[in-house]
């Protein structure tokens, strides 16, 4: 399944300025004559914050990853779109409307659950007509398309392939997971003078240094933590996984039993986790989830294929970046049919 930060970035994307526009605003990059603004990538970053804030929006710790990492590729994925968009042209490419149209209600099942309302809401949030949102996943399906049929052939994923990815991503089949943890809470906002988010951020990593270095953890969570545990030094009692907030969990059980967690930062608090003890569920049997691991080993070597497609085609385009460079995000890898003449 296409992530969400690849499928959706491209849906609040403005159009190319026009040369009088684009005087009126920092240029951030040029493909073919053709400027992005930087103004052109504030205004795609802020409407898809609120996109990923929607999805994300029990998991905060996710929400800042994921807003992270749409910072960090915001410039080269709308470059990717000029140079994509112009090598489709060249091949005289034809999307067929109805391809639009289930890749934009693919969206609202997946993303919304299939709730339409909630859909056309999230876009007027973000100052965006139907009509707009169209045009934009119009683009953004071309970019799928260009994608896929520059993927390449690549040898079916082997046995020994699929064991290792098992190994490595059990952890997400698994079902059954417990476990016990202790925490130590600090407020963003204590409410003393001269308080701050950053000074409390810097309370919670030196009391995080000073259990690295030995200090009981069930003392300091007496003494320190601000939640409804710390009278019994940050324990909790035991809980399945899915019960606890996705940030708090997923950062518990890739913790070694005693480990100490970074600190965490949520939405109102920064937290330390102790991982005291851990009762593993059961993942299913390989066999059972092979297909779906070739599956995802042979989009990954799609993908590989993709990337070096993409570094070979920026080359023929020109292209002038007047901000820093940044590293793309991972191109979607299934996308959906289009109507395409042959291959030159």
């Amino acid at each position: 399944m296409i992530s969400l930060r690849n499928s959706l970035f491209i849906l609040f994307a403005a159009t190319a300025c026009s040369s009088a526009v684009a005087q009126r605003f920092t240029i951030a990059a040029v493909v073919d004559g053709v400027p992005i603004s930087s103004s052109e990538v504030e205004e795609t970053i802020k409407a898809q914050e609120q996109v990923i804030q929607f999805q994300y929006r029990n998991d905060p710790a996710r929400i800042n990853k994921e807003i992270a990492l749409l910072r960090q590729g915001a410039i080269e994925t709308l470059i990717d779109r000029e140079v994509l968009l112009a090598e489709f042209k060249k091949i005289g490419g034809v999307i067929k409307a109805q391809y639009v149209d289930d890749d934009i209600n693919g969206i609202i099942r997946e993303s919304f659950k299939g709730n339409r309302d909630a859909f056309v809401d999230e876009l007027t949030k973000g100052g965006m007509t139907v009509k707009k949102f169209r045009e934009l996943r119009e683009k953004m399906v071309i970019m799928n398309v260009m994608r896929a049929r520059n993927a390449g052939d690549h040898p079916p994923a082997t046995p020994r392939e699929v064991q290792e990815y098992y190994d490595k991503n059990v952890d997400k089949w698994r079902e059954g997971d417990q476990i016990k943890i202790s925490t130590i809470t600090i407020p963003k906002f204590s409410g003393e003078p001269g308080s701050t988010p950053e000074t409390q951020r810097k309370v919670a990593q030196e009391l995080r240094t000073k259990i690295l270095q030995g200090t009981d953890f069930a003392s300091v969570a007496k003494t320190k933590s601000q939640d409804s545990h710390a009278d019994n030094g940050g324990s909790w009692d035991w809980m399945s996984k899915t019960d606890l907030m996705p940030a708090i969990a997923n950062a518990a059980m890739e913790l070694k039993t005693g480990g100490i967690s970074p600190v965490l930062d949520l939405e109102s608090n920064f937290i330390i986790v102790s991982c005291d003890a851990k009762k593993l569920g059961i993942a299913p049997d390989i066999d059972k989830l092979r297909p779906e691991i070739e599956k995802m080993i042979n989009q990954e070597k799609a993908k590989s294929n993709i990337d070096k497609w993409m570094t070979n085609v920026r080359k023929k385009h020109v292209i002038k970046r007047y901000m820093p460079d940044t590293s793309p995000p991972a191109p979607p890898a299934a996308p959906p049919p289009a109507t395409l003449p042959s291959a030159p």
